[in-house]
C-alpha cells in the first residue's frame, strides 16, 4: 500500500503532515516550552494544534542496561547487582560517588546538542525511582532527588524538546526482566508498601513538575507485565488518581500490556480518566516478530495485515484516546541507507496518525566500537574507540572511574543515515521495489 492510502486509512487531513516536506525543525535556545495536552486521539498543543512529537529514549542514563554500555558478566547484569557489589566492596557513599560519575558521564551536552541535529523534539527520561526516594529512608527525597530529572527538562527546553518521565524501574521492580533494574524480582505486586511508595513517588514529581511545559508527560510504570492485565489496569488507574489529586495539567500515560494490549482498561473516558494517553512498544523486527528487513517494517506500516498500524488506529478511534509509541526499533541490523529511510517513514506515519513516539534508544557503545549493518543506537562509539569490558568484581576503583568517564569523551560514531534523512526535504520511499 503507497504511502499516501496509509494516510486514508488513518483519516487524517493532508494538512497535518506532507510527506517530503521537511519537519518543523527543533530550535536551540527556545523559551518556556507551552504545555501539551491530549484531546481525543490527539497530542495537541497549547494552541489547540496538532503535536507533532518525534522522539528517542536516553536508555542506560537514569537506569543501567548492561547490554548498552558494553558490559555484564561474572554474574553482574542488571542494576541491582552492580549496587550491591559497589556497596560491599568500597562502601554506599563510594557507590553513590561512582553513580554520580556514571551519570554525569553518559548523557553530557555533546548529547544534548545532537538531539537537534537528527530533528527530534521529544525524548523519553527512562528513570529508577532511587533517582529521587532515598532507598535507605523510604518517603523521603533524596538531598540531590530533582538533580538529574532537572537537568534532563533544563537542557531539553533550551533546544524545544519536549520531555517524558518514565519509571522504568519501579520499587520492588515491576517484572522479571532487567531493565526494571532488578531481574528476576518482580516484588511490587505483592508488596502494597512498594506500591503506596511509587504513589508517593508520583505525588512528589508531579507536584515539582505540574506547571512545567516542557514534561510532555508521566509514563507511570514501563512495561508491567509482572501481573495480569486486569491487576495492571486496576493499580494504573490508582496511580492515575493519585497524580490528579497533585497535577491536572499533565499527560498521563497508561501502559499497556504484554498479553493483551490495552484491553483491560476499557475506555479511559468511561472511567473519568481524561488527558491521557495509551502506551505500546511495537519491534517489528525483534522479540520474535520476524527479522529486521524491509518486508516486516512494510507490513506494520503500510498495513499489510495483522497487527498492523491501521489496525492499532481503529482500535484508538474507538476507544477515543492517543496513543504514545514509548519504544521502537525502525533501523538496527538494516544496513546504514535501508535503515535511515525505514527510520524517517516510520516516524512520518506516527506523525500522520497523531502518535507521539521515541524510538530506543538514543545512545549505544560496544567493546570494539562501529555501527556496522546499524547497532540500536542513534549513536555508539567510533570504530576502534573501544570500550573495555569489566568484571567489576574485580576491576580496581581506578579502572571503575575511567570506564565512567569514557562513556562521556569516547568518540561517537552517529547515524548519518539517520540525519540526512531525518533532514530532507523529500521522504524516501524504501518500500516502493517491494
Amino acid at each position: 500500500m503507497p504511502i499516501t492510502r496509509l494516510l486514508k486509512c488513518a483519516g487524517f487531513a493532508a494538512a497535518l503532515l506532507t510527506l517530503g516536506q521537511p519537519f518543523a525543525r527543533a530550535q536551540t535556545g527556545s523559551p518556556a516550552l507551552p504545555m501539551l495536552h491530549t484531546e481525543g486521539t490527539r497530542w495537541l498543543a497549547a494552541d489547540g494544534s496538532v503535536a507533532a512529537l518525534r522522539g528517542v529514549n536516553l536508555g542506560n542514563y537514569l537506569i543501567q542496561e548492561f547490554w548498552m554500555m558494553g558490559q555484564g558478566g561474572a554474574g553482574i547484569d542488571d542494576q541491582c547487582k552492580l549496587e550491591a557489589v559497589l556497596d560491599k566492596r568500597f562502601g554506599y557513599a563510594e557507590r553513590e560517588r561512582l553513580y554520580a560519575l556514571f551519570r554525569d558521564n553518559w548523557i553530557k551536552p555533546r548529547d544534548w546538542d545532537m538531539l537537534p541535529k537528527l530533528n527530534l523534539n521529544l525524548v523519553r527520561l527512562p528513570f529508577i525511582y532511587s533517582v529521587v526516594e532515598d532507598e535507605k529512608n523510604p518517603r523521603h527525597l533524596r538531598a540531590d532527588a530533582w538533580r538529574y530529572l532537572d537537568n534532563a527538562i533544563d537542557e531539553a527546553e533550551k533546544r524545544g524538546i519536549y520531555v517524558v518521565l518514565d519509571l522504568h524501574g519501579a520499587v520492588g521492580s515491576q517484572g522479571w526482566e532487567h531493565h526494571s533494574g532488578c531481574a528476576g524480582k518482580n516484588k511490587y505486586w505483592d508488596t502494597p508498601e512498594f506500591q503506596e511508595r511509587t504513589i508517593w513517588l508520583w505525588q512528589q514529581i508531579a507536584a515539582r513538575y505540574k506547571d512545567r511545559g516542557a514534561v510532555a508527560g508521566y509514563s507511570v510504570l514501563n512495561e508491567p507485565w509482572g501481573t495480569t492485565p486486569e491487576n495492571m489496569a486496576g493499580v494504573v488507574e490508582t496511580l492515575y488518581k493519585a497524580i490528579r489529586a497533585v497535577d491536572t495539567n499533565h499527560v498521563i500515560i497508561l501502559p499497556g500490556h504484554v498479553k493483551n494490549g490495552i484491553d483491560a482498561y476499557g475506555k479511559p473516558s468511561d472511567k473519568g480518566m481524561v488527558n491521557v494517553a495509551f502506551e505500546m512498544h511495537p519491534y517489528p523486527g525483534h522479540f520474535g516478530w520476524g527479522k529486521p528487513g524491509l518486508a516486516v517494517h512494510q507490513g506494520w506500516l503500510q498495513c499489510g495485515g495483522g497487527d498492523t498500524v491501521c489496525a492499532w488506529k481503529k482500535r484508538l478511534d474507538g476507544l477515543d484516546t492517543a496513543f504514545f509509541v514509548g519504544e521502537f526499533q525502525p533501523w538496527a541490523f538494516m544496513g546504514a541507507d535501508a535503515g535511515g529511510q525505514v527510520t524517517r517513514v516510520t516516524y512520518d506515519t506516527y506523525v500522520a496518525n497523531g502518535w507521539a513516539s521515541t524510538a530506543w534508544s538514543y545512545k549505544l557503545v560496544s567493546n570494539k566500537g562501529g555501527q556496522g549493518k546499524g547497532t540500536w543506537g542513534m549513536v555508539t562509539n567510533a570504530p576502534g574507540a573501544k570500550i573495555p569490558k569489566l568484571d567489576f568484581n574485580k576491576a580496581s576503583l581506578a579502572e571503575i572511574e575511567n570506564l565512567f568517564r569514557l562513556f562521556g569523551s569516547v568518540p561517537y560514531q552517529p547515524q548519518q543515515t539517520i540525519i540526512k534523512w531525518m533532514n530532507s526535504t523529500v521522504a524516501p520511499t524504501p518500500f516502493a521495489k517491494q
